[in-house]
């Protein structure tokens, strides 16, 4: 029986966290749309989400790109299906790899940053002061990085998917042997608009997870610097798990027909 009640009591403790993270989400959502609206808050987010983030999005689809297409082209060639390389590299990236990547890149990045700073307005009373003030902490503090993670991650995966298949290009063509002009041509041939639209869909909703996991955690974080550190590792793990299992929810929903 105790065995059981352990069980019962994880559940119960998962529900509620569900239950909180989806009020905060909902506060959240309302406040972005609601005035006052604090213009030079979400461009100073837009640049450290997404400009910051470009380097290692850039170099993550880089060489996942060139490691796709060795990894094909070797695959492939136990069966005579080398010429494959170009689509399905072009396929990979835009679909699922060049939004997954870059939403895991940027979670470590970003999920933590957020925690730790809101974490640590937290401890030191920060954000309370700002209550005090009569600024509503989710309209100034949440609603600009959360709306700046939405729009920075379709920009960010653009370019990843660029990136990713300019690295499968350069690797097609420089080692493995294949003409630069049907390279191109078999990429633009295959890929279609719903391909990398699919992609930008999935990358907004990851900037929202991103972004909502570091707020939360770091919102809600207790307990001085041990506390902020808690909260930085839960953002990351919990962003990351969250946008894992989207990515398989929404391809499911997205190419079920």
């Amino acid at each position: 029986m105790n065995f059981l009640a352990q069980i019962g009591s994880v559940v119960l403790a998962l529900i509620a966290e569900v239950g909180r993270v989806s009020l905060f989400a909902k506060d959240a959502i309302l406040r972005m749309v609601m005035p006052p609206f604090y213009g030079r808050q979400l461009l100073a987010q837009m640049m450290r989400i997404g400009y910051y983030s470009l380097p290692v999005v850039g170099l993550t689809a880089f060489f996942t790109g060139g490691v796709l297409a060795l990894q094909i082209f070797i695959g492939g060639s136990r069966f005579n299906a080398e010429n494959l390389v170009s689509s399905i590299v072009a396929l990979g990236i835009t679909r699922e790899l060049g939004p997954v990547l870059a939403g895991l890149m940027v979670a470590g990045r970003v999920s933590a940053a957020i925690a730790a700073e809101l974490g640590t307005m937290r401890v030191t009373e920060q954000i309370d002061a700002l209550v005090t003030l009569s600024t509503n902490p989710f309209k100034y503090l949440v609603a600009p990085r959360i709306l700046a993670a939405v729009i920075t991650m379709p920009l960010l995966v653009v370019v990843a998917d660029t990136i990713g298949i300019m690295g499968g290009f350069i690797v097609g063509t420089e080692s493995l042997g294949f003409n630069s002009g049907a390279y191109l041509k078999n990429t633009v041939d295959f890929l279609q608009l719903a391909d990398i639209t699919s992609g930008l869909i999935k990358s907004a909703v990851f900037g929202f997870i991103i972004a909502l996991m570091g707020c939360y955690h770091g919102f809600n974080s207790r307990g001085g610097a041990q506390g902020v550190g808690r909260a930085t590792t839960n953002a990351v793990v919990s962003a990351s798990i969250l946008i894992l299992t989207t990515n398989y929810l929404m391809t499911s929903l997205l190419f079920s027909g």
